[in-house]
């Protein structure tokens, strides 16, 4: 089992949303959960579904098929009311606060695990082994597009061959983050790449292409590691590969960064179904996030995301920033700070 038993959770869970001495209404129990958002917390929350729906509690509830739109696209959903549970590579963005708040939507933000935001080739790549933040702000930044085209103008070691770049699209919280950490600003990136919203289809072109390049979540990496090779990135503790070890402790910056589930909080409280499946996912989030192949929290990390259900702790505890390079432990601690920081609340 996961951090906490399934009695604890379901104590926090009554003392948050205060349902425990509550009948839900049957209708409640017959309604379909929605979930959509980053197609790289997409996969881990999929896995919970197919596991919750063999348990008891699970025999009787019911999904909609995940929608994997990007962070961005999951959030107008969610904000909008169309789903219960939003899937998010980044925290909630300051536009995307005022929207939920004016539709008078609360919410639960519950780091499920870590991502290593991953550079990779192609396997038959023979010249790049490690890149700079440097080099890859020349590659990737809004002032390389239709400039910067062949590999050694980037290093002038690698070889004058084209370079073919792939990554997220512009809805993608992997897009934003990268940004964020490689040129400073979550919007300014080159646009003549090949894009697309799911992971698959940006791994499946870099394999086809030896002269590619591209960028995302690390589980991608490790289900095609035979056929990809991931770069290590020159940072702040010299050249460091993506790996759990690394992003634990906090070695490979400024590309780790926290995953999250948002739960709406009016709709917890009233939905037996979405309520049960909370419950099962945070029981058994450390096994899942291993098994889906990213990286989990530590045991008293998830301890914090269990603490702010049990002190109903809702809205954002990053105040609509993307905390690119901060410290992980202090990332969660900021969790609890929202008790205290009640402008972080929505």
């Amino acid at each position: 089992m996961g951090f906490a038993s399934k009695r604890a959770v379901s104590v926090v869970f009554g003392l948050a949303v205060g349902f425990t001495a509550v009948v839900t209404p049957l209708e409640a129990l017959s309604e379909s959960v929605r979930i959509s958002g980053s197609s790289t917390v997409a996969p881990i929350t999929e896995l919970a579904v197919k596991e919750f729906l063999v348990t008891r509690a699970g025999k009787k509830a019911k999904f909609e098929p995940i929608v994997i739109n990007g962070t961005g696209a999951g959030f107008r959903d969610f904000c909008s009311g169309k789903t219960s549970i939003s899937n998010a590579s980044r925290p909630i963005n300051n536009k995307e606060l005022k929207a939920c708040s004016e539709a008078k939507i609360s919410f639960y933000e519950l780091p499920i695990g870590f991502d290593a935001l991953t550079v990779v080739v192609n396997s038959a790549n023979t010249w790049a082994k490690d890149i700079s933040l440097v080099e890859l702000k020349r590659l990737w930044s809004r002032d390389a597009q239709g400039k910067v085209e062949r590999w050694n103008q980037v290093n002038l070691d690698w070889p004058a061959k084209p370079i073919n770049l792939f990554g997220p699209g512009k809805d993608s919280g992997t897009f934003e983050y990268f940004n964020k950490a490689i040129t400073g600003d979550s919007e300014n990136s080159r646009s003549d790449y090949g894009s697309s919203e799911n992971d698959n289809i940006i791994a499946k072109n870099i394999i086809a292409d030896p002269n590619a390049m591209g960028y995302f979540g690390f589980s991608y990496f490790k289900a095609n590691q035979s056929k990809l090779r991931a770069l290590a990135i020159e940072g702040p503790r010299g050249n460091v590969i993506p790996s759990m070890k690394n992003v634990q402790n906090e070695s490979y910056q400024p590309l780790s960064r926290p995953m999250f589930i948002y739960v709406n909080s009016r709709q917890l409280g009233s939905d037996a179904n979405l309520r049960n499946f909370v419950n099962f996912f945070l029981n058994n989030a450390d096994g899942l996030v291993r098994k889906e192949g990213s990286i989990p929290l530590s045991r008293s990390q998830y301890l914090i995301v269990e603490n702010k259900l049990l002190r109903n702790v809702l809205g954002s505890s990053f105040a609509g920033d993307i905390p690119v390079g901060t410290r992980l432990g202090e990332l969660l601690n900021r969790s609890i700070d929202g008790i205290k920081r009640p402008d972080f609340r929505n």
